[in-house]
């Protein structure tokens, strides 16, 4: 067997489009029903002259497509007829693919291109102007097709840069505004991996979007730069002042001035307050150091309150002995024996000390109503015992002089403490010598 030409191999062209990707593609429409183009009776498409040279009848008339030597005209028939069964096998394939909206659209307008623009000298017998037709309806439906992937693509392309967009106005917002340092630096890398599965913009548009991006980006790393730089200023700031509160803290746990080293640590909590955090780890080991200096004086004044208060009690019960004593003195059974105790009794009142500050009142009122009635004794004696006036004068005075004077050498001494007790005692005898004096001049 001889063709009159070089048979093209449509098979091979068959054979690569029934390879095309199978990725469906949208917007495709199916191709019109497939136009009958039986090749079961190859002579009536058909024939082989007695020198063995096959016609195929087109409707232009009679076209030789090739040469058959080997056996009867109908075997030669039959061969040519399979051969254009494969180019209708494979206009098949590519409707079939174009209906499914299967494969790249561009790839099959190419085959179908292929095939009709082989038709022409194809070595084949069968229905060659239905096959065109067929053909050309497959050409038509896969450039529907590339239209409607062309469409799909922009608006795909538009969806994505739309996506974005959106991604680079919210960078750009957190980038100005965002103070939330940890959760917004965590939503620019989700946003920076989002971006990285967007496809599909074109490149001049990806550029601008990424270029606002990294702006804004880079944008918010300086702000929080910036931020945590004077934030760790700050900190060394306030680490230097809190040491120094530490160290005067530390200072103070030794002090016996319980009140006024306890108002000074009142002060230092304020201004520890007031310092500011230091870093977190030289934070915490201060404020133990600080604490610890201040819980080291409060227990120690604690201790000493709770000796005191031992003491004023002691002091009280002590007192309360004294009054016993003292609310038994009669002035009516000898004004001076009673006079000369209530003195006593006031000596030893001095010297026990301070009692609790709830029984001050209590216990000095006690007191005074004793002096109070020894007194008003003093005077009724004044007035019935006129002849003895100026020598009570002279007495009174010679008291007032002696309580003076000690009072005097206290206060040299630095005892503020008897200095006050003398001169209550004097201002005490100065009221009996003016009430003496009054009497002396109104006899």
């Amino acid at each position: 067997m001889t063709d009159q030409d070089t048979t093209p191999d449509s098979t091979a062209e068959g054979s690569g489009a029934a390879t095309e990707d199978q990725t469906r593609q949208p917007g495709t429409q199916a191709v019109a029903p497939p136009v009958p183009v039986a090749s079961d009776d190859p002579a009536r498409w058909g024939r082989v002259d007695a020198e063995g040279t096959v016609y195929v009848r087109t409707e232009d008339g009679e076209r030789a497509v090739g040469s058959w030597q080997a056996g009867e005209p109908a075997e030669g028939l039959a061969h040519f007829a399979r051969r254009f069964d494969d180019i209708r096998t494979e206009a098949e394939l590519l409707e079939a693919r174009l209906a499914s909206g299967a494969g790249d659209p561009k790839q099959a307008l190419a085959s179908a291109k292929h095939l009709r623009d082989g038709l022409t000298d194809a070595a084949v017998v069968g229905d060659l102007a239905a096959l065109a037709a067929r053909v050309d309806a497959v050409v038509a439906a896969a450039e529907q097709a590339v239209e409607a992937a062309k469409a799909a693509k922009e608006v795909a392309r538009a969806e994505s840069a739309a996506r974005k967009q959106a991604l680079v106005e919210e960078a750009e917002q957190i980038a100005n505004e965002s103070t939330q340092w940890k959760s917004a630096g965590d939503r620019l890398r989700a946003i920076l991996d989002e971006w990285k599965t967007i496809r599909g913009v074109d490149r001049k548009t990806d550029e601008q979007l990424w270029r606002r991006f990294s702006k804004a980006r880079d944008a918010f790393n300086r702000r929080r730069g910036s931020h945590f730089a004077d934030l760790d200023r700050q900190r060394a700031t306030a680490k230097a002042r809190k040491q120094e509160l530490v160290e005067e803290a530390e200072a103070l746990a030794e002090s016996d001035d319980w009140g006024p080293t306890a108002g000074r640590y009142k002060e230092l909590m304020a201004e520890w307050k007031a310092a500011g955090r230091a870093p977190k780890e030289a934070d915490d080991a201060l404020w133990q150091r600080f604490r610890a200096a201040q819980d080291r004086f409060f227990a120690r004044r604690s201790e000493a309150f709770s000796e005191r208060d031992a003491e004023f009690t002691a002091n009280a019960k002590l007192k309360e002995e004294l009054l016993a004593e003292a609310e038994q003195i009669d002035p009516g059974a000898g004004l001076e024996a009673a006079r000369s105790h209530l003195y006593r009794i006031q000596e030893r009142w001095d010297q026990i000390g301070k009692v609790p500050r709830e029984r001050v009142r209590e216990l000095e009122g006690r007191l005074r109503a004793i002096e109070e009635r020894v007194r008003s004794a003093v005077d009724a004696q004044w007035r019935r015992t006129d002849p003895e006036a100026e020598a009570r004068v002279a007495q009174f005075r010679e008291r007032v002089a002696q309580f003076e004077s000690q009072a005097a050498k206290a206060r040299s001494a630095g005892d503020k403490r008897r200095a006050e007790q003398a001169e209550a005692q004097a201002a005490q005898w100065r009221e009996w010598l003016a009430a003496a004096e009054q009497a002396v001049a109104s006899r």
